[in-house]
């Protein structure tokens, strides 16, 4: 598990200190910079935990690492060179990344300046590689683009970051035979339920199989799909102990009935040894954070982040509750729309 990173002049940041825990949620206004860490930490992951395609040593070595970190952050952030990433200013500049993790084995540290195009210079490289896959859940679902996806995007320049084809081969998998184990069930079964169904998948296309027959996966709502997404992560263990979620906006496209589900579904992860990161704007899904944690008192570790824009770049106030992290935007919000709603109603 990762225990913190420091982050030095890149992209929005300045300098940032981001202490951790099992599940961490990420609130700001729009470009402060949430997606830029959830996807700054998912490849630095990623190129710890190599496929058994790309060609990695058998233990980690500072030329492959500097060769693939650049390549899997240009890929995932798609900047036109890794040193579009380092934070812009007048002159050379040079952004600095250290992430620290339980097991001190693993950590890492590296930097890149304006000049670099596709290296960037490992300080600590990793003892060893990591045991799980990180998993990146973007804004929208890929069950409906999931046909063929793989083949086409390395065979076609399309405009979608790596996330997504990462994604899609985590989801290329059939469903396990026989019973679930007792967590994977307490987690599924509300969600399964919520969807009216279970999802399948044949040789072409996911359907979700209902009382009253399968559906095409294009068919079914788009919050549902989103929903079935993790679903069949969770049920086919592709989210494992050592590994770690991150998603963004994971409310987008869902009814307050299905973010409701969210909470039991984030913690419960997190309880079974995956670190869970997600980026929100959304107010509703912060309460009902809060609302779980109070009344469920899970043992896991959170830290809240609140990213704020200061003097100079973002700044990020942080703590183990959400009144530690600062201002809510959508707290400001929502309280300024109640007022002139109420302004409005008594003219």
């Amino acid at each position: 598990m990762i225990k913190s990173v420091t982050i030095d002049k890149f992209t929005v940041f300045e300098h940032v200190e981001l202490q951790l825990g099992a599940l961490n949620v990420i609130h700001g206004e729009n470009g402060a910079g949430k997606t830029h860490i959830l996807k700054l930490l998912y490849s630095v992951l990623s190129a710890m935990k190599p496929g058994r395609t790309q060609g990695a040593p058998e233990q980690p070595t500072k030329d492959w690492l500097e060769r693939e970190l650049a390549r899997k952050l240009t890929a995932v952030m798609r900047p036109d060179n890794v040193g579009r990433l380092a934070r812009r200013k007048v002159g050379l500049n040079r952004a600095d990344i250290a992430m620290r993790f339980d097991d001190a084995g693993q950590d890492i540290s590296f930097g890149f300046n304006t000049t670099n195009k596709s290296k960037v210079e490992v300080s600590t490289p990793p003892k060893r590689w990591l045991e799980s896959d990180p998993a990146y859940l973007p804004t929208r679902e890929a069950l409906s683009i999931f046909p063929g996806f793989t083949s086409l995007y390395e065979t076609t320049d399309l405009n979608l970051d790596e996330t997504w084809r990462d994604l899609c081969l985590l989801l290329d998998t059939r469903r396990r035979k026989g019973a679930v184990s007792k967590a994977v069930k307490a987690l599924l079964e509300p969600i399964e339920a919520a969807l009216g169904g279970r999802l399948q998948l044949d040789e072409k296309r996911f359907y979700l199989e209902t009382d009253l027959g399968s559906i095409e996966i294009d068919l079914v709502a788009e919050g549902v799909r989103k929903l079935a997404m993790i679903a069949w992560l969770v049920a086919n263990e592709r989210l494992q102990s050592k590994g770690a979620l991150f998603w963004d906006e994971p409310e987008v496209n869902l009814n307050p009935r299905l973010v409701k589900l969210l909470p039991a579904l984030l913690f419960g992860l997190a309880e079974r040894g995956v670190q869970v990161f997600i980026a929100t704007h959304s107010l509703f899904l912060l309460r009902e954070l809060y609302i779980y944690q109070e009344l469920n008192k899970p043992t896991v570790t959170t830290s809240y982040l609140g990213l704020h824009a200061g003097a100079d770049g973002v700044e990020v106030r942080q703590g183990p509750t959400l009144d530690d992290s600062g201002d809510i935007v959508a707290l400001d919000e929502n309280l300024e729309q109640s007022r002139r709603y109420l302004d409005v109603e008594n003219q």
